[in-house]
């Protein structure tokens, strides 16, 4: 996979040759994600995107739908790339993971609001919390989306900080939903590679 800095459809493989990666590399992506996913309590899984899942996303859209002309391929990278992170931020897609359908329905009711709530705390600086959702409204007045889209914008001493090895906590303060954990070395060391 042509990593850019910048997806294209010139960046992209076609459907053939992407076929072919796949098999190879799935196992690889489904390791990076792994590294990339930070699991805060029983019920909340946030998934941090690079330019290897967006891109990885964007082929799998394009070839389950078998698409292949150049207008398709332009609306699934507007449609994902705001996704990537930009060098002072991260992005993540946020998951309300819940088995049972009762309970699931119950805890959205509850956690309305939860996806303003996350943050992320750098060593030594103030918490950030996410700006969340900015494609579109996820939640009602009855019940919050299983899933959120969710950026952490830092400052460059936050950066910096991260980048010389400072650890990192990644919380909620939402009243039905408290929860923090430090970030383990080896997801923060691939999330520090997104930092300018």
């Amino acid at each position: 996979m042509q990593m850019t800095g910048h997806i294209t459809p010139e960046s992209l493989m076609s459907l053939e040759a992407y076929t072919k990666w796949r098999k190879l590399h799935k196992p690889d992506i489904i390791t990076h994600r792994k590294l990339r996913s930070v699991q805060l309590g029983e019920h909340v899984n946030l998934q941090f995107e690079s330019e290897t899942t967006i891109r990885y996303q964007i082929q799998e859209m394009l070839r389950i739908e078998k698409i292949f002309e150049e207008e398709g391929i332009l609306d699934e990278i507007e449609a994902y790339a705001p996704l990537m992170p930009d060098g002072s931020n991260w992005k993540a897609t946020m998951l309300l993971e819940y088995t049972d359908i009762h309970e699931r329905k119950r805890e959205l009711a509850r956690l309305i609001g939860i996806e303003d709530r996350m943050f992320v705390e750098v060593e030594g600086h103030a918490r950030v919390y996410a700006i969340a959702d900015e494609d579109l409204d996820r939640e009602n007045e009855e019940k919050t989306s299983a899933v959120h889209f969710v950026r952490f914008e830092l400052t460059p001493a936050m950066c910096a900080a991260i980048k010389a090895g400072g650890a990192l906590k990644v919380g909620c303060d939402h009243t039905n939903y408290p929860a923090h954990v430090v970030v383990a070395a080896d997801t923060l060391a691939s999330l520090a590679s997104d930092l300018k």
